[in-house]
């Protein structure tokens, strides 16, 4: 008995909207919706971008890990946040908050990196059409995509260190969906001042950094955009520099209000509805605006078909 107890104590329990139960099943629907969506969708970029020699280029190349990194970043979530609101346990082992916790951070770092690297991309094959092959060839591209799974890994595994060897005096309850560094420091009984500058110091690298990048690359863009005479490639350009810009917008501003604001400026439950929407609904907008104005990928998407049916009849 004493020994059941102990392990009890290892285990987290998430709150989320406990008090509030009715909220909750419609919240569940809701993400249950969202999962599914970005499952299907992320998927079906994956697949495209592969089977489509036409797509077989850098942007498709970025995207195609932007989808990987969204699948991770959902899996390693959504399940645990569905068996927490559709039943009454609210808990969460410490093994699975702690995995919980790595995961969803290396794919978040990690898509902060990439994001800034497809901005470059954009960057390259705008202001620098005629050396765009040469600039973006597939090696550096590929060393771009390890430099960000590399640099995304090196901030989790620092990170999860740091706020995991807390100590907690006992501290279980997380008020929130998941486990996430604002709501883990909380429980911390000790006074966490240097952990929330070496945060605020990954925000500003992590955050800060690469969408002052970004920003920089669509000014020098949109420099480039104004000068071009072809109203065809200029429709062409905000077309696909859009869709970019649009994902940045939605994955930054609530990522930096959450992790750049004071946290005693940020209520409870405003902080919990901020983390069902860069957890839940980004991940699930990302393949939808990226596909539903993008002719390459509607044209792939009838060539693989057309080449289905034939492959059937035959």
């Amino acid at each position: 008995m004493e020994k059941s107890n102990r392990s009890l104590q290892t285990d987290f329990i998430l709150l989320g909207f406990s008090d509030r139960p009715q909220l909750e099943r419609v919240i569940s629907v809701f993400v249950f919706i969202c999962y599914v969506v970005t499952l299907v969708g992320n998927s079906a970029i994956i697949i495209i971008s592969y089977l489509d020699p036409h797509l077989h280029t850098p942007m498709y190349f970025f995207l195609s890990n932007l989808s990987i990194l969204e699948l991770g970043y959902t899996n390693s979530i959504i399940p645990q946040m569905l068996a927490n609101l559709w039943g009454s346990n609210k808990a969460i082992t410490y093994a699975g908050c702690v995995l919980q916790f790595f995961f969803a951070l290396v794919f978040a770092a990690t898509e902060t990196l990439l994001l800034t690297v497809m901005a470059y991309d954009r960057y390259a094959a705008v202001c620098q059409p005629l050396q765009y092959t040469v600039i973006m060839h597939p090696q550096l591209c590929q060393k771009m995509v390890m430099t960000c799974w590399l640099g995304g890994l090196g901030s989790a595994i620092t990170v999860c260190s740091l706020i995991f060897t807390l100590p907690r005096c006992g501290h279980r309850v997380v008020d929130n969906f998941i486990c996430e560094t604002p709501a883990l420091m909380k429980l911390a009984c000790v006074n966490t001042r240097v952990i929330q500058i070496v945060i605020l110091v990954f925000g500003v690298v992590l955050l800060l950094s690469p969408v002052s990048l970004i920003f920089i690359s669509y000014g020098i863009i949109i420099q480039t955009v104004i000068q071009m005479q072809s109203t065809a490639r200029w429709r062409k350009v905000l077309n696909t520099c859009g869709s970019h810009l649009t994902v940045v917008v939605l994955f930054f501003v609530p990522a930096i209000y959450m992790y750049m604001t004071p946290q005693s400026g940020i209520s409870e439950e405003e902080g919990k509805f901020f983390t069902l929407f860069y957890t839940i609904i980004t991940p699930s907008l990302n393949p939808l605006i990226y596909t539903l104005r993008n002719k390459d990928v509607k044209t792939a998407v009838k060539r693989i078909l057309v080449i289905e049916m034939r492959s059937t009849k035959l």
